[in-house]
């Protein structure tokens, strides 16, 4: 908005990326949302909204696993451009949030401005219906769909299924950089360290306030 850069600056293109080494492009298509109006701030709100949700639902104690669904996704999405001549994966991103959340939580009832009354699951189509309105192209918002049903189905309906296993396995170094060590139930702390040698909170008042 203030024009140091411009989204010619920041849109996925392949050419531009392996051949003129411009990397950073596979990271700012996902962060550039259009102008401000409208659809940016519908976009921001719904990326915040279920990003949180999703963190602090079926996601909390597990960084880890969240990051690699962002990394999932955004692999996906990146492969798919490659193919397609789309320049933002944004509003995808966001779709796909919103579509996993969706299925995990099929039974709360949602209402979209007041005029409309459904289930969590047809959540996703109804604001593909509404960006289609809104005059938008529903190729994204499809992209978003798809990639939110694949990590959907990797993750929680083919590891359910007789003879499924899980195929998504989060990177042990991701484990290792977001989440708290687990500890091991066979720690022996050191005779200084247990509670039993810790100065009680007497014993610490008094010689804090000696009389």
């Amino acid at each position: 908005q203030l024009e140091f850069i411009t989204p010619f600056q920041l849109y996925f293109n392949p050419d531009l990326i392996f051949r003129k080494f411009q990397i950073w492009r596979l990271i700012t298509n996902f962060l550039f949302f259009g102008p401000l109006g409208f659809s940016f701030f519908f976009n921001m709100i719904f990326l915040y909204r279920y990003c949180r949700m999703l963190e602090e639902g079926s996601f909390r104690g597990r960084t880890a696993d969240f990051v690699f669904m962002f990394l999932f996704g955004g692999f996906l999405m990146t492969l798919f451009g490659l193919f397609a001549s789309l320049f933002f994966l944004g509003q995808a991103f966001t779709i796909m949030l919103v579509y996993v959340w969706s299925r995990r939580n099929p039974y709360i009832r949602m209402n979209f401005f007041g005029l409309l009354n459904f289930q969590a699951p047809f959540l996703p189509w109804v604001l593909m219906g509404f960006s289609l309105l809104l005059g938008n192209s529903i190729i994204i918002d499809l992209l978003g769909i798809a990639v939110g049903h694949i990590y959907y189905f990797l993750e929680d309906v083919f590891p359910n299924q007789p003879g499924g296993k899980k195929l998504l396995l989060t990177p042990s170094f991701l484990k290792m950089v977001f989440d708290t060590p687990e500890e091991d139930p066979n720690y022996n702390p050191l005779p200084e360290d247990r509670p039993e040698h810790q100065p009680r909170d007497q014993d610490q008042n008094e010689q804090q306030h000696p009389q």
